[in-house]
């Protein structure tokens, strides 16, 4: 375990975590605009909208420290290859620089590694070098021997992320699976939690293990949690977020 603690973390470390989600599927443009301008006020690494939304999204968090992420394949990762590349290039061209790929579960579980290992190494020749790429591989529907072989599998298609789950699955990230996840895979490859994680205690308890990234819903709570722990002015109460100078 590290010793990272609510004492040792800034403000900036933690809301730099955050992939703030905007996945859910009934949400109204407004929502989405509304989270952008939430992922924006609050610092966060990224957002992550559905594919549509991404030109909104890269309008509105046009000049701002916050990436424009979005998802291929999702949720169940059964779309054929092609398609995983299309969007991909899609996604890019509109202005998405992270993009969070769904692996193919059933030819995992069927054993067809060198299907799941093509399929995500195309999505990351098709990124270019121009995004980042996180490969979900949805714990809920897989054994523990599965999901090492999943990690390896995507680290050896060049992948930068492994992911815990799309949020959408019975289950999310639980801290045995991210222990796991991080010792199937190597240094270069980092890990992210998705799903359950909704309090600031609960990103602390993945960041020791080793996470790098989180997918949240509940962004403001977290971040407004911190703030008021270490005494800090209290974004949702209408302070500025607390960066580093130059941070933004």
């Amino acid at each position: 375990m590290s010793d990272i603690s609510l004492e040792t973390l800034t403000y900036e470390q933690v809301a730099k975590t955050i992939d703030h989600s905007l996945l859910r599927p009934e949400l109204t443009t407004q929502e989405v605009a509304a989270g952008c301008d939430l992922a924006r006020r609050y610092h966060t690494a990224s957002v992550c909208v559905k594919p549509c939304d991404v030109p909104l999204a890269a309008r509105l968090l046009a000049g701002s420290d916050v990436a424009v992420g979005t998802v291929v394949g999702f949720p169940h990762g059964s779309s054929a290859t092609a398609a995983k590349v299309f969007e991909a290039r899609l996604a890019i061209e509109q202005g998405a620089v992270e993009l969070d790929m769904v692996i193919n579960i059933g030819w995992l579980r069927s054993g067809h590694d060198n299907e799941v290992r093509e399929d995500i190494r195309a999505v990351v020749i098709a990124t270019e070098g121009r995004a980042l790429v996180k490969v979900i591989l949805e714990n809920a529907y897989l054994s523990d021997a599965e999901k090492e072989r999943a990690a390896r599998l995507a680290e050896e298609a060049g992948a930068d992320f492994v992911k815990t789950s799309t949020g959408f699955a019975p289950s999310g990230a639980t801290i045995p699976d991210l222990i796991l996840m991080r010792r199937s895979v190597s240094p270069r490859v980092q890990v992210k939690a998705a799903g359950g994680v909704r309090t600031l205690d609960a990103l602390i308890d993945v960041l020791r293990v080793g996470v790098t990234r989180v997918g949240a819903t509940a962004t403001a709570a977290i971040l407004d949690e911190f703030c008021r722990r270490k005494g800090l002015p209290v974004i949702g109460e209408g302070a500025a977020a607390p960066m580093m100078p130059g941070a933004y």
